[in-house]
C-alpha cells in the first residue's frame, strides 16, 4: 500500500498541473521534498549560470572558555575531487551539497531566516552535510559551523567559443557568510 501511495504522489509531482495535483500540492510536496524530488534535467538540462564555492569553518570552545575558530575548509573542492577520480560517480556525490544550497536559497532568501518548517529542515540538512564532511577531513572537535558561499557568474559563451568583443565585463564574485550554527559535538580524526 505504501508503495502505491508513493508512486501516486511522485506521479502527481511530475505530471502536468491538474486539479488534483493543485488540490493536494502541499501534501505532495511534503512527501517528495527533499528525498524523492524528480526533475527532467536528464532530458532537458538547465545548466548552471554560476560557479559556487562552498566552504565551512568550525568553532570550538576550549576548557578555559576561549573560542578557537578554524580556517576555511573547501567543501566544493572535496566534492569535485571525489567526482573527478571516480569513473562512475553517484548522482548524490555530484549534487548533494549543491542541491542543499539551492534549496536553502529557495527557502531562506537573502536574510537567512527560516520562515517555515521546510526551511528549518533544509537548514539542518545543509548544516549536517557540512558538519559531516568537515568531520571526515579534519582532526579535533567542534560545536559550531559557519558556511561561506562564493558565487561567480559564468560568462555567456560567444558563438566562436568564448566571450566576444562586445561581451559585458566579468561580474564580480558575490560572497555570502551564513550565521554560525550550533551542531551536535563533532569529534574528528
Amino acid at each position: 500500500m505504501t508503495a502505491l501511495v508513493h508512486v501516486l504522489l511522485v506521479f502527481l509531482q511530475v505530471a502536468p498541473p491538474n486539479p488534483i495535483s493543485r488540490q493536494y500540492s502541499r501534501q505532495v510536496s511534503a512527501w517528495i521534498f527533499p528525498w524523492f524530488e524528480q526533475n527532467w534535467r536528464l532530458f532537458a538540462p538547465d545548466p548552471e549560470s554560476v560557479n559556487r564555492r562552498i566552504s565551512a569553518r568550525t568553532a570550538h570552545t576550549a576548557p578555559d572558555g576561549r573560542v578557537q575558530v578554524s580556517g576555511w575548509f573547501d567543501l566544493t573542492a572535496v566534492d569535485t575531487a571525489a567526482v573527478r577520480h571516480d569513473p562512475f560517480p553517484s548522482h548524490t556525490a555530484q549534487n548533494m551539497l549543491r542541491r542543499a544550497w539551492i534549496s536553502y536559497l529557495e527557502t531562506h532568501g537573502g536574510d537567512d531566516r527560516a520562515r517555515s518548517q521546510r526551511a528549518r529542515m533544509i537548514q539542518r540538512y545543509l548544516r549536517n552535510i557540512a558538519a559531516d564532511r568537515v568531520a571526515a577531513h579534519r582532526h579535533g572537535t567542534f560545536e559550531f559551523i559557519q558556511l561561506r558561499v562564493i558565487t561567480v557568474p559564468i560568462a555567456a559563451p560567444h558563438a566562436a567559443g568564448g566571450p566576444g568583443p562586445g561581451a559585458a565585463a566579468q561580474q564580480p564574485a558575490d560572497t555570502r557568510y551564513l550565521p554560525w550554527w550550533k551542531v551536535a559535538r563533532h569529534a574528528t580524526g
